[in-house]
């Protein structure tokens, strides 16, 4: 650990009286600073575990002490023992089926350090062999690589060889992951990643891997660099995800049908979305034939009249209208762990932007009485993400500082782009995107905006600062400055240039639950999906922290 025992024991006692304590309970430290990584911005989490069956709130509470922000969570002895349990069933079921967040917690839980009632800690830890947890995490990340290699062939099938090389960088993270969690290193958060490789020792494979992390520092072109990430892939030992063009065939999306009004062809998404073609999209429409190889039916399409097919197939693909599957292994679903949900991409509405800021939907004027051109469930959803972006902004810019001041320029340059990715997101939330893309698509899928000025000249900064590099203060200093301009661009066009600086105090805090809280009643009230489960918590409070003792 960075911090002494001593320190976190003396600021566990200005904790304990602030907040609802079981008596007797059990108390870890987890996380970044329990693990050996942090830095002076990373959170102080402490972790009360209750000797009950009691149904205690997922949602933390934040203090601010002694200059450092504290996050409180509670859970009773049963809850853990259903997390783990719950580990255990899903990898016998799926093993990417399980819950990253309950990997995350199991996870925090098997490597923290205990402060208190040490007993009912080795009690507790004992639920799960770590030896067993540490198969599931290399199992897990291993088939989200397998997911996302084989999503990155598909993609080069289709001459989308950008995209294909940012899934293959996916992929190699995930692959590398799963490498390093069979080696102990289980911590789910990649942006310790520079260090867990570092703590793991000098090895080959962590030097191949560091060549390839980033397609932009690899020194690569795009091709050379997807063979290289999908070799590595392999050696790192993921298997299943060879370059065969045969394997990958096109399949058909549940809940997706054609119809046409003349010569015109729409495509009808699960009753509630409905895409018009023009005539060269809806040519190539017309010649997928599914069951068969994803190249043999690009090379059908170009030669019906078709030119260019493979990017409109890509289209059908992001846009959920066809699938991919690998021969003998079912459907391609690619996801990026701790990051934006997959799925469909819905493309915003086409009419002028934003259409939803953080204070409200865009009106017209004045006088204006205007309809929101999506529906109310993607619209009050879109406008949760885009508060939630602007939380993980700051969350992110947090994690940046305190990178900086420790010198860590690997883990400044992840959290740089964690900042800028969650920017973007808040940007296509903005404008009706929802759901999103993956964070490794966000920055090209800007494309999907309407031209205008405020539009390009975010597109313009996002290409630059997707690139940016830091190895010394003065590139992390310069780095800094650049993304708060790019974040006050972002926030002045969506409406969201009042946000509160969401973890320097208390007050900020109470400001962004209220804001958020606003959001949240609407999507409850129409079963929209929230952003995140403690959302759920702040509900049922009343939008009030959970474990707060009333003064």
């Amino acid at each position: 650990m960075i911090l002494s025992e001593d320190y976190l024991q003396n600021l566990l006692d200005k904790t304990i009286p602030q907040i609802h304590s079981v008596a007797n309970c059990a108390v870890v430290l987890e996380g970044s600073i329990a693990e050996g990584f942090g830095n002076s911005s990373s959170d102080i989490d402490f972790l009360l575990i209750a000797d009950s069956d009691a149904d205690l709130p997922t949602m933390p509470s934040l203090l601010f002490l002694d200059g450092r922000r504290v996050e409180v969570r509670t859970r009773s002895v049963r809850q853990l023992a259903e997390q783990f349990s719950a580990i255990t069933t899903d990898t016998r079921r799926h093993v990417g089926a399980v819950s990253e967040d309950l990997l995350n917690r199991c996870q925090r839980l098997l490597r923290s350090f205990p402060l208190r009632n040490p007993d009912l800690v080795a009690k507790v830890k004992g639920l799960m062999s770590f030896d067993d947890f540490q198969d599931t995490m290399r199992e897990w990340w291993a088939h989200h690589a397998r997911q996302s290699i084989r999503y990155a062939l598909a993609l080069r099938e289709l001459g989308q060889d950008e995209e294909a090389a940012a899934w293959t960088e996916a992929g190699l993270l995930q692959a590398v992951k799963s490498w390093a969690a069979g080696r102990g290193e289980t911590y789910l958060e990649p942006k310790w990643l520079p260090m867990q490789l570092d703590r793991i020792g000098d090895q080959p494979l962590c030097d191949r891997y560091r060549t390839l992390a980033s397609r932009e520092a690899s020194g690569l072109d795009t091709a050379e660099y997807i063979t290289e990430g999908v070799r590595l892939t392999a050696d790192l030992g993921v298997a299943g995800a060879e370059p065969d063009s045969e394997r990958i065939t096109v399949a058909r999306a549940t809940g997706v049908t054609t119809w046409q009004t003349g010569d015109r062809v729409h495509v009808v998404r699960d009753k509630q979305d409905v895409f018009v073609l023009g005539d060269r999209a809806a040519r190539a429409w017309r010649s997928v034939v599914f069951g068969r190889p994803l190249g043999s039916v690009v090379t059908v399409a170009e030669a019906s009249g078709a030119p260019q097919a493979g990017p409109l197939i890509a289209q059908f693909l992001r846009f959920g209208l066809v699938k991919v599957a690998w021969k003998g292994d079912g459907p391609i679903v690619p996801a990026m762990p701790l990051a934006a949900p997959s799925g469909p991409v819905t493309p915003p509405p086409s009419i002028a932007r934003p259409i939803v800021t953080v204070g409200g939907a865009a009106v017209g004027g004045e006088e204006g009485i205007d309809l929101v051109p999506m529906p109310a469930r993607r619209f009050s959803a879109a406008a949760m993400t885009l508060v939630w972006s602007n939380v993980l902004v700051e969350n992110a810019r947090e994690d940046l500082t305190g990178a900086l001041d420790r010198e860590q320029w690997s883990v400044a340059e992840l959290s740089a782009q964690r900042m800028l990715r969650a920017a973007l997101r808040g940007v296509l939330s903005a404008h009706g995107v929802n759901p999103l893309p993956p964070d490794s698509e966000v920055a090209r899928r800007l494309s999907l905006l309407p031209a205008g000025a405020d539009t390009d000249e975010i597109r313009a900064k996002a290409r630059h600062l997707a690139t940016l590099t830091i190895a010394s203060a003065a590139q992390g200093s310069a780095a800094l400055t650049a993304l708060d301009d790019f974040v006050a661009l972002v926030r002045h066009t969506v409406g969201a240039h009042s946000f509160p600086s969401s973890f320097d105090s208390s007050d900020g805090w109470r400001q962004t639950l209220e804001m958020g809280y606003d959001w949240l009643r609407l999507g409850a009230h129409l079963d929209a999906d929230l952003p995140i489960d403690e959302a759920s918590d702040l509900l049922s409070s009343g939008g009030a922290q959970p474990h707060l003792a009333t003064t």
